[in-house]
């Protein structure tokens, strides 16, 4: 009885892992991770949150929730940062928090991650299918009413299943199946074209904005702007994303904090910019939307443009399904390496070095959580995981500083201003999950008793540091 504390809690001994040879190929460099980063982050996000924040939370001061947003993730970034130069393995917060904090905490972490990645894919995927049945309009085609959406959906009269944020979920997914390499270079290129999209609507629109749209800058008062900055998180978790792919990067030491703080300062400026724009052309009474940017250019006729943007939209949401794609894959790998999912999860294609299986068992569920779920339900879906990774990860540099197993590691990035930053990450995420709705803690609250049940029944018996743990135990 005495040894349980003990097993539930064992840390992972990360010094081992990253010594071996997992399989995965190592191919990616700082631009690559930068251009994965901004592909995750500058996506559904800026297409979609700042017309649902302003609609429903921030009003015109919605570029101030994406400011305090982005502050919030900034600090965590930086704890990500010095993670990922620490500990360069697959998994990202799941690997950090299980080395710090034990088997039980990094299984919660993990599972609440595999939420953050299934919905944030899914939630893509119904903007995606939005944009592109927009797209499809302006050459008057037109799904059937049940195909084009979830029940439930806003403004869609009866909606059944989305099919095509069905049909494209499942097409990434076999992208992501051909290998690491390819998938990178189709991002590469649709994250340059994303960010000409985004600065051409900002430079077309900006000659449109009315100064009256700003007032009142705050309808919802200052406690609109925390709640938005909340949802707005959804935006930013990109740089998630991009920690879970170390063990397939070249020099993951100096290139990881690269990637990861690059993308989000890129991101940061785009977003306050299109939102500022985008409040002072269209009234926020009107932006809760799926395609709030398309709308703002066809109430300002300027129709083509709207075209090129939905067109825009489309690529870059795409980039953001591969990024998304690939970092919940990589976490079911991370963690059925440890034995905590079946191992199935964790095998690896002999020519394209992907775990196959895995991939296409993640693009298949979120592919039906995209059919059937309506989009507002799905954003804050994603915060909550997100968040909590964010307070782990934050909280856990404390005791990765504090931890005599890590002091011999190198180390090529800490946090400034330790331990103040970390702190005040911590408490900054654990505020903004305070302001998230009822049914987003109850849902959450759902999912966590689904993983009880997953690691009671299958993880505990075959966790993998565990079962070394009793092999030394029993040696003794």
């Amino acid at each position: 009885m005495g040894r349980r504390p003990l097993h539930l809690f064992v840390k992972k001994a990360v010094q081992t892992d990253l010594y071996q040879k997992t399989g995965l190929a190592k191919t990616l460099t700082a631009f690559s991770l930068t251009t994965m980063g901004i592909g995750a982050i500058v996506g559904s996000g800026i297409f979609i949150t700042p017309g649902l924040i302003a609609a429903k939370y921030a009003g015109p001061g919605v570029m101030l929730s994406f400011v305090i947003a982005v502050v919030v993730c900034a600090l965590a970034a930086l704890c990500y940062s010095e993670f990922s130069s620490t500990i360069p393995l697959a998994g990202s917060a799941y690997t950090y928090v299980y080395a710090v904090f034990g088997e039980f905490i990094a299984w919660l972490l993990g599972w609440a991650l595999i939420s953050e990645y299934l919905f944030a894919v899914s939630s893509v995927a119904v903007s995606w299918s939005s944009y592109f049945q927009n797209l499809l309009a302006g050459f008057g085609l037109k799904l059937p009413a049940f195909f084009q959406a979830a029940a439930g959906t806003a403004g869609v009269k009866g909606g059944g299943v989305d099919i095509i944020a069905l049909i494209i979920t499942l097409i990434v997914a076999g992208l992501l199946s051909q290998g690491i390499r390819e998938s990178a270079k189709v991002n590469n290129v649709m994250v340059i074209v994303k960010i000409l999209v985004i600065l051409l609507f900002i430079g077309i629109a900006v000659f449109y904005v009315r100064p009256a749209n700003y007032q009142p800058l705050l309808p919802f008062g200052t406690q609109g702007i925390f709640k938005g900055a909340a949802v707005a998180f959804y935006a930013y978790i990109g740089f998630d994303a991009v920690s879970t792919a170390s063990e397939e990067v070249k020099n993951p030491k100096r290139n990881m904090p690269i990637g990861i703080i690059a993308s989000l300062l890129v991101a940061a400026v785009l977003y306050i910019g299109l939102s500022a724009v985008l409040v002072g052309v269209v009234p926020y009474t009107k932006l809760n939307v799926a395609d709030p940017v398309a709308l703002a250019l066809n109430l300002i006729h300027q129709n083509w443009a709207a075209g090129v943007v939905s067109l825009g939209a489309i690529v870059g949401m795409t980039t953001v399904l591969i990024v998304m794609s690939y970092g919940g894959t990589r976490l079911l790998f991370a963690i059925s390496r440890d034995g905590l999912l079946p191992r199935p999860l964790m095998r690896l294609n002999p020519k394209t070095q992907v775990p196959v299986a895995n991939t296409w068992i993640f693009g298949i569920i979120a592919s039906l959580f995209a059919a059937v779920i309506p989009i507002d339900k799905i954003a804050e879906l994603v915060n909550i995981g997100t968040l909590s990774a964010f307070a782990m990860v934050s909280i856990g540099i404390v005791f990765l500083r504090r931890d005599a197993r890590f002091k011999d590691l190198d180390t090529a990035f800490k946090v400034p201003g330790y331990p103040v930053v970390p702190l005040v990450s911590f408490g900054a995420c654990l505020y903004l999950m305070s302001q998230l709705q009822a049914f987003t803690w109850e849902a959450f609250g759902i999912w966590v008793v689904i993983g009880l049940i997953v690691y009671v029944s299958y993880g505990y018996r075959h966790s993998r540091v565990r079962r070394e743990l009793t092999a030394n135990t029993t040696e003794r």
